[in-house]
């Protein structure tokens, strides 16, 4: 096997056009003959390159609309022959096979289909067939043969043949064979997925890929490697914003935004301003407020002291004098549907900090998976995309919740969805008081968010921990009665959790003595 192999017979077929004449030109100046199909012919001669049809090397036309058109073995022979191989190089002469020493392919725009939202005929139409099987023959034949799926490797082909008269190294030429390779799997990949939601049921084989966005520097600690690859999907988040400034987002970084940024999807653009502050994954601060600078401020001071090198997300456009307020303390990351003029100035003066820009919030209810890796496997779940409405409430206890205690239920059982369980979230007045997380015993985040509260008290000079008139919510059941009475003592005059303990009637009966209000939700959300 050869370290430099010559290049002199190239066949294109390409969807997307980017980059195609330039290449082609580039090929040409070489001597390498062109072969090509459809528009991408018409391409190419339309720059005045001279170009041979496929259906011409293969003596059968294009047919059955494009389906059929370089499924035959003058390709794939030219394709996959050794050719160092004399019982090959032998068949090739037999049978008038011509070597073909370079595939330019990208498949039909099968991704993009569906993300627009195209029927089911027209999907499966945009099933690409001979393009998987050219790149796949190319790529297994790499010895000798150049597989380009991505418009980028253009350039570095290009640089290839510069350097080395018309000819490429093996080295280079395995490293395109690896990239096609996860190209058809990604390809498979998104056909399976796709597959999998028309017929229902669990599939027997799940995959997943993912298109490489950054290398990063390490990943949670800097003794791990890590990167960061993105699905494709369209959605506005954290794999789709716009960077403005700062240094490039880390592993902690990117986890920390995309939990920042899904918890403030929760409150759509019109049901006025929200702010999530998230340390570690966790919200340590979620607030509405009449403005934006409001419902940051209020974020902030449910905890200050954690918000420290956290992560801020608005579901509004970002402005000055909010951009002022949280360049006062050393933020990591603020992300946003925008910013305007008056807030980008503002943190020009902040090069470290890093912000992004959405233009549009997620959409915390539309579905998709949950993926998580364990040794020798992985676990697969829908998202969780259940929330609930006053409808869904059941009051348990002899008093209701009045109007103000039942808003601020709803919103404190909105947040203890992004809540690491054990997972207990005090509001007040549409904002978060008190966050205990991710505690063995729900009874200890009942205490540790209480705490957390009373220390804020003290730093702030208040007479008095913002717990006091607020209400509560539990991401699961209170297996027992003290963490309801610990929230008691806190303060708290109403709470919220899915119910389902075999000792229900012993919380609710704690919950009537204290006379606080309790409403069942039938639903947990459980966040490990």
């Amino acid at each position: 096997m050869p370290d430099l192999a010559p290049l002199n017979r190239a066949l294109l077929s390409v969807s997307d056009k980017t980059g195609l004449v330039e290449l082609g030109r580039a090929l040409a100046a070489k001597g390498v003959e062109l072969l090509s199909t459809g528009g991408t012919a018409k391409a190419l001669r339309d720059a005045g390159l001279e170009v041979k049809d496929v259906a011409e090397v293969t003596g059968f036309p294009e047919m059955m609309d494009g389906r059929v058109k370089t499924l035959h073995p003058v390709v794939h022979g030219g394709l996959l022959a050794l050719r160092d191989n004399d019982d090959h190089v032998a068949s090739m002469t037999e049978h008038s096979i011509g070597a073909i020493d370079l595939v330019v392919v990208n498949l039909y725009p099968f991704e993009e289909t569906v993300a627009k939202g195209a029927d089911y005929a027209e999907t499966i139409e945009n099933i690409d067939i001979g393009g998987p099987a050219m790149i796949r023959s190319a790529a297994k034949n790499h010895g000798f043969v150049n597989v380009i799926v991505d418009t980028e490797d253009y350039a570095p082909l290009i640089a290839q043949m510069e350097a080395n008269d018309g000819q490429t190294t093996y080295e280079f030429r395995q490293r395109l064979a690896q990239t096609a390779y996860a190209r058809t799997a990604a390809y498979d990949t998104a056909v399976s997925t796709w597959m999998a939601a028309q017929v229902g049921g669990t599939p027997r084989r799940r995959s997943f890929a993912g298109t490489l966005a950054q290398g990063l520097r390490y990943g949670e600690n800097p003794h791990q490697s890590a990167a960061f690859y993105t699905d494709g999907a369209a959605r506005p988040g954290v794999a789709t914003a716009t960077q403005h400034q700062g240094k490039e987002l880390s592993y902690n970084n990117i986890n920390d935004t995309d939990a920042a940024f899904e918890l403030v999807s929760e409150f759509t653009t019109d049901s006025g301003p929200a702010c999530a502050i998230i340390k570690h994954a966790n919200p340590c601060g979620v607030a509405r407020g009449a403005t934006m600078l409001e419902a940051y401020t209020r974020a902030f001071d449910c905890d200050r002291t954690s918000a420290f090198g956290g992560i801020i997300a608005l579901n509004q456009v970002l402005d000055g004098e909010t951009a002022e307020a949280i360049a006062a303390i050393f933020t990591e990351v603020v992300i946003a549907p925008g910013a305007d003029a008056d807030a980008m100035a503002v943190f020009e003066r902040k090069k470290n900090l890093r912000l992004l820009t959405t233009d549009g919030l997620g959409n915390p209810a539309a579905a998709a998976l949950a993926v998580r890796q364990v040794s020798g496997g992985f676990l697969v779940q829908d998202k969780d995309v259940g929330r609930i409405s006053r409808d869904d409430l059941k009051v348990v206890t002899k008093r209701a919740p009045t109007e103000q205690e039942l808003n601020d239920l709803l919103f404190a059982w909105t947040v203890a969805k992004h809540v690491k369980s054990n997972a207990i979230i005090y509001v007040k007045d549409g904002a978060t008081v008190g966050v205990g997380a991710g505690q063995m015993s729900r009874v200890d985040s009942t205490r540790i968010a209480a705490r957390k509260a009373q220390d804020m008290a003290e730093a702030m000079g208040l007479s008095a921990p913002l717990t006091q008139g607020s209400v509560v919510a539990s991401d699961a059941f209170f297996p027992f009665a003290d963490g309801l009475i610990t929230a008691a003592e806190a303060g708290a005059t109403a709470l919220i959790q899915p119910g389902g303990s075999m000792r229900d009637d012993e919380v609710i009966a704690a919950a009537d003595e204290a006379g606080l209000a309790m409403v069942f939700t039938g639903m947990r959300h459980f966040r490990h």
